[in-house]
């Protein structure tokens, strides 16, 4: 048994590709603004040692890392992944997840979570999709609030940050039952930017 496909997924407002070497250039332009990364940390400090990482994680299939193409334009605008795949117990995280500035508070993140969790729970059959984000990282957990994602508590010292400060990470979670109430919250969310574009 293996984790969810690589495959592209996409609706009206992103496409999510499988990550390639024809998303680098785009990719390193998107993520240059360093206000990206104060809660999301650029792991290795730069842009070329992350590509390297998601690429290698990539090849060992331990990640199915996806580029994130908003579709009005067709640029580049950022990365989510499907990461801790267990198919033994149908469970997976998704994270790893930033953005170019000028996507927050648009259709994108929304779009980009509508299809990675159907791509999860309808396709694959994920029992658990888990989410754990930085306590340090507030924008994160309202947008998991606001996604219907169940917050489920605080796993102290969970994590050593890269500079080298103790992160306790707040846990969140949807599970299939959760679906349809969730989907239809994401739905009513993308209508509505629909309407105003």
């Amino acid at each position: 048994m293996t984790g969810p496909a690589a495959i592209r997924l996409a609706n009206a407002f992103v496409a999510l590709e499988p990550l390639s070497e024809d998303h680098r250039a785009g990719l390193a332009a998107a993520a240059a603004d360093p206000v990206i990364w104060k809660n999301t940390p650029l792991v290795g400090g730069s842009f070329d040692a992350y590509w390297q990482l998601s690429r290698a994680e990539q090849a060992n299939g331990t990640q199915v890392p996806f580029a994130v193409r908003r579709l009005s334009d067709a640029k580049l605008v950022g990365m989510s992944r499907l990461f801790d795949i267990a198919p033994e117990h149908k469970r997976l995280e998704i994270g790893w997840t930033w953005y170019a500035p000028e996507t927050w508070g648009t259709a994108v993140n929304p779009a980009t979570k509508r299809l990675l969790l159907a791509h999860c729970i309808e396709t694959w059959g994920a029992r658990r999709v888990q989410f754990l984000t930085d306590n340090l990282n507030v924008h994160s957990q309202t947008a998991l609030r606001k996604l219907g994602a169940t917050f489920e508590g605080v796993l102290r010292a969970h994590r050593i940050r890269p500079d080298g400060s103790r992160r306790d990470s707040h846990s969140f979670s949807i599970l299939p039952e959760d679906w349809p109430r969730v989907r239809d919250g994401l739905d009513a969310r993308l209508q509505a930017f629909a309407a105003t574009t």
